[in-house]
């Protein structure tokens, strides 16, 4: 009789296991699915022949709803109901109670949309990219057009099929960075701006200026490349489990473990827009890399949101990449590497040049200080056309407006303006605020990290790279999913979110360079 308790109880013990198992292996036959959907996205961006992007949509659609089916099968919800009340539940932020919570998470809101309408989105996305590189090709606003508002409409019926508290713009917003709301996010970057236009606007009022064309010059493709992989192999991107390609916009697509592919663009007479890009992807196919292969198709071997990922972009980007340190190891190679153009520029030209802080037109290619000011005129632009507050047809006027009021310039063509992005056209909205948050992100884990290690900038120049890699390794991408955005910042960092330490360097590196008082 005094066994049959514990009896009752290993058979329960027994039972949740099994269900947990059976989740686990739909949950990774679920991310076969997404591994063969990441890899005919990849190829239609960077080989699919023109004449091919009718029949990939079809094939992207197809794809899009068969996942659909899968994530919102009937057993799910019977597994998740089954799984809520025992032990494996109980810590949710362990392995196993982590891929319960957020599993259910992703049921419950894939479960809202109707299967044609992921169909229709999926078929959309790559109909959209594509017309998006002619109608930006041809500087074309109105070829595009029709498309972008189908697009906005069909967004609209998923942020009202999913639900929202606040605003249609929320559900959206949460397939990026979930938990995030609209106003947080405009009160994080409204506070952000109100700290960057008085640096921005002392910047401005400086006496020094960098010498561009310091920079200015011939930059073979091919040695572009080169040097671009030796960068990003020295900061811990493993070209054994990925690859580097070619594409009008810039991007890194995972597929799964062991294959990341990263992909950026050249120009001949530029190297930092082809190098900052692959520094930039570089930092996501690290974390992609990061994650436990053991936990593939899991969510505790999934990145935590957008944001988390582009701070791992962003500071390989800038606070590694654009800093003095980085380029006194790998200034010598540059010039070693393009001799004509960088053999008589010395080092502290080429860093201030490639630190020039102006308004810009080209989000991909500003700098540090009027990024984010790029980002806030998208996030604005966006939420008003998802509240119907701003039609599509007024769109580029409005987009000039933005720039003109924030930027104080104009871009002469719709290219470089409202046709310069990608993202709009493969319908991921809330996705631009990311980039925001990933900065904060970014400043507060790299400050954390040099108090930790003591001397980062000494370790850069000596070339020593990895430790700060592996540093983001145990802190963050393996990780997972095992704690929300938000949650697992103030564990790395001690802190909660805020703009203080994004502010605190870049007053530290750009008062010395402009001699702000």
């Amino acid at each position: 009789m005094y066994f049959l308790p514990r009896l009752v109880l290993n058979m329960k013990n027994e039972f949740a296991h099994n269900t947990y198992d059976r989740l686990c292996a739909h949950a990774r036959e679920v991310a076969i699915l997404y591994s063969v959907q990441s890899l005919l996205g990849w190829d239609e961006r960077t080989k699919l022949p023109p004449a091919g992007g009718e029949y990939r949509a079809e094939q992207m659609s197809y794809l899009a709803g068969l996942i659909h089916q899968k994530q919102t099968a009937p057993e799910i919800g019977e597994w998740l109901n089954e799984l809520a009340e025992s032990d494996l539940a109980a810590d949710p932020h362990n392995d196993t109670g982590a891929d319960i919570v957020n599993i259910k998470r992703d049921y419950d809101r894939k479960a809202k949309l109707p299967q044609a309408l992921v169909e229709e989105l999926a078929k959309l996305s790559v109909l959209g990219q594509q017309l998006w590189v002619e109608a930006r090709k041809a500087n074309d606003f109105g070829r595009f057009r029709p498309l972008l508002e189908r697009t906005i409409d069909l967004k609209r019926q998923e942020a009202a099929a999913i639900g929202y508290d606040g605003q249609p713009y929320d559900a959206l917003l949460d397939e990026f960075e979930p938990g995030a709301k609209t106003t947080e996010v405009a009160q994080a970057l409204t506070g952000l701006r109100g700290q960057l236009v008085p640096l921005v606007a002392a910047i401005a009022a400086s006496s020094r200026r960098p010498n561009r064309q310091a920079l200015q010059g011939h930059y073979p493709i091919e040695k572009q490349e080169e040097f671009g992989r030796r960068c990003a192999s020295a900061i811990g991107f493993n070209f054994q489990q990925g690859r580097l390609d070619t594409t009008n916009h810039p991007f890194c697509a995972g597929m799964g473990p062991c294959d990341v592919r990263l992909t950026t663009r050249y120009d001949e007479q530029s190297l930092a827009g082809s190098l900052f890009s692959t520094l930039h992807e570089a930092g996501h196919g690290i974390y992609d890399q990061g994650l436990r292969e053991e936990r593939y198709g899991l969510p505790t071997g999934e990145a935590v949101s957008l944001g988390i990922h582009e701070s791992q972009s962003r500071m390989w980007e800038n606070l590694v990449g654009r800093s003095r340190a980085f380029w006194e190891f790998f200034y010598p190679i540059a010039q070693q590497t393009f001799p004509e153009t960088l053999g008589g520029v010395a080092p502290d030209d080429f860093y201030f040049a490639i630190n020039d802080v102006r308004p810009s037109l080209i989000r991909t290619e500003s700098d540090e200080v009027t990024y984010n000011l790029h980002i806030l005129i998208r996030f604005e632009l966006e939420l008003a056309l998802i509240n119907d507050e701003l039609k599509v047809v007024d769109l580029p006027e409005a987009w000039h407006a933005k720039y003109r009021e924030y930027l104080g310039i104009q871009s002469p063509t719709d290219s470089d303006g409202v046709l310069q992005d990608v993202h709009w056209s493969s319908g991921a909205f809330g996705y631009f605020p990311t980039y925001s948050l990933g900065n904060l992100y970014a400043a507060q884990f790299f400050e954390k990290a040099q108090q930790e290690f003591g001397d980062l900038p000494a370790m850069f120049a000596r070339g020593e790279f990895l430790p700060l890699r592996e540093w983001l390794r145990t802190n963050i991408h393996s990780q997972g999913r095992r704690y929300p955005a938000a949650e697992l910042g103030q564990l790395v960092t001690g802190s909660p979110l805020s703009h203080d330490a994004l502010m605190r360097h870049l007053r530290g590196k750009f008062t010395p360079l402009y001699d702000l008082h």
